[in-house]
């Protein structure tokens, strides 16, 4: 009978953690981006002096990486990552040339996960002590009308792998306590040898 018990409250255990782990999943979501200056898909009178990705929660500091390429491949970004509050902000070095940029953000989440993203925006005009000439595009805007914050850069999240081992570990464990229940109730119910010769 005390085996029986012991074996109960070890099943009961293991089904706990796996309902646990199912049901912990959306609930530890990781953060995410809510939006970005400049905006995705924006275009701005100038390259901006510096870019920035708000979060719905504040991200770590340690191991964040924001750069800012242009149609040419150079990295434009000055210095390191300042984040305050849930943005992180990154500046940009003098003299960014008109056109293209796509801005690639990595970030450790308040949850201690690395999350990461892209937004791409278009300078019209090169910034204070640029050469390049203007970029003409189908619609751009009037300086100074331009939109730098809107819609949330793309980001994406690693795939949880922590919780499918967990629940392949709990699922082992199940299996294993069934097998030894099933022995464990068959040795008890065979009769003894004693009782078989009455």
């Amino acid at each position: 009978m005390r085996f029986t018990r012991q074996l109960l409250s070890a099943l009961l255990g293991a089904l706990a953690l796996v309902a646990l782990l199912f049901t912990a999943g959306p609930a530890s979501a990781h953060d995410a981006a809510e939006a970005s200056s400049p905006a995705d898909g924006a275009t701005v009178a100038t390259a901006p002096a510096k870019v920035s990705i708000t979060f719905n929660n504040t991200p770590l500091g340690l191991g964040s990486q924001v750069k800012v390429t242009d149609a040419a491949g150079t990295d434009w970004a000055d210095g390191k990552v300042e984040i305050v509050d849930n943005t992180a902000s990154q500046k940009l070095r003098e003299g960014a040339p008109a056109g293209k940029y796509t801005v690639v953000w990595r970030v450790v989440s308040s949850d201690s996960h690395p999350i990461e993203g892209t937004f791409a925006f278009t300078a019209t005009a090169a910034a204070a002590g640029g050469t390049s000439a203007p970029v003409q595009t189908a619609g751009t805007p009037q300086p100074g009308a331009t939109q730098a914050t809107g819609t949330a850069p793309e980001s994406s999240e690693p795939f949880p792998w922590s919780i499918v081992v967990f629940a392949a570990v709990a699922l082992g464990l199940l299996v294993i306590l069934g097998v030894l229940a099933r022995r464990r109730l068959g040795v008890g119910d065979r009769p003894d040898d004693g009782d078989a010769g009455k």
